[in-house]
């Protein structure tokens, strides 16, 4: 039923740290699914460094990791997912599929110093790709293979740290590289406690009437055609947009890609099940509001 997120830095002892949950929570008698982005990667056929450089083979491996994720969650099993986890938006995501699928879920988050982590990674000697009769062939496991200087910065740069005022990131678990990980505040936070109730926001409307996906669409639209708005004559801030609650935060960084970018993915959410009805219409600004804030906080 939970699901464990693991998130840090690179080479910070993320699938370390997995492996020593699988094992604590199979001796207690739980099936365990271990879903590891040092899999995911050459099983998608690319290689450590230059997927991590890729934006769109970053996307493939994080749809992937989400999708087998989503596959797992049920009542009975625990689900560890084993990845660098590093967006805050990406992790909003699964907090919301959690949500959906009524099960708990906990953060764990490897802390390291920067420095410390080079110096970790510097020990990995297992080539990135291996060269084959006809095309590059990966390892199946990709974990021993050592970042570059490059890749390893521009990760460390990326990187949002959790937060354990942000209800997608909490519970949240911070382990340093010599700590013992407190398996019984995990086990306590994924066991003792009880799901969050999904919400309209976190519900998948089913795929309706092609009607309500062009007034859906024309909705969101319009917000994003006043949030562009606001961007033009930098009225930064915060901006109300009729028929939601709250106001939308109006970054400097806000562009047209970045928000219809949102957008579709607001629409692939939204409409994704079939089991529950649509969203009514009118929530739809207050709840693209609250998607948009969430996926740009910071920004």
């Amino acid at each position: 039923m939970p699901i464990v997120v693991i998130t840090g830095l690179p080479a910070s002892g993320k699938s370390t740290r997995a492996r020593q949950l699988r094992d604590h929570f199979v001796e207690r008698g739980r099936k365990v699914h271990l879903i590891s982005e040092n899999e995911a990667v050459p099983k998608a056929g690319f290689g450590k460094n230059s997927h991590t450089g890729d934006s769109q083979k970053e996307k493939v491996v994080r749809s992937d990791l989400k999708s087998e994720a989503s596959r797992h969650l049920n009542q009975d099993d625990l689900v560890i997912l084993d990845a660098g986890n590093y967006i805050k938006g990406y992790r909003y995501e699964l907090f919301c599929m959690s949500k959906v699928s009524r099960t708990t879920q906990c953060t764990v988050f490897t802390c390291i110093p920067q420095k410390e982590a080079w110096t970790f990674n510097s020990r990995r000697t297992a080539p990135d790709e291996l060269p084959g009769d006809s095309e590059t062939v990966q390892p199946v496991d990709n974990s021993d293979v050592p970042y570059t200087r490059e890749t390893f910065d521009a990760l460390c740069q990326r990187y949002e740290e959790p937060q354990s005022n942000n209800r997608w990131d909490s519970p949240l678990v911070v382990v340093l590289p010599k700590d013992t990980l407190d398996m019984e505040a995990i086990y306590n936070a994924l066991y003792e406690s009880q799901p969050l109730p999904p919400n309209q926001s976190t519900y998948n409307a089913p795929l309706g009437a092609t009607n309500y996906l062009f007034e859906l669409d024309k909705i969101l639209q319009a917000i994003i055609k006043e949030i562009l708005g606001a961007v033009k004559i930098k009225a930064f801030g915060q901006l109300r947009i009729p028929g939601s609650r709250n106001p939308v935060k109006v970054a400097t960084s806000m562009n047209a890609l970045q928000l219809n970018r949102l957008r579709q993915k607001f629409i692939t959410s939204t409409c994704h099940a079939s089991q529950t009805s649509p969203t009514p219409l009118e929530q739809v600004p207050h709840l693209f509001v609250q998607f948009i804030n969430a996926n740009t906080i910071g920004c």
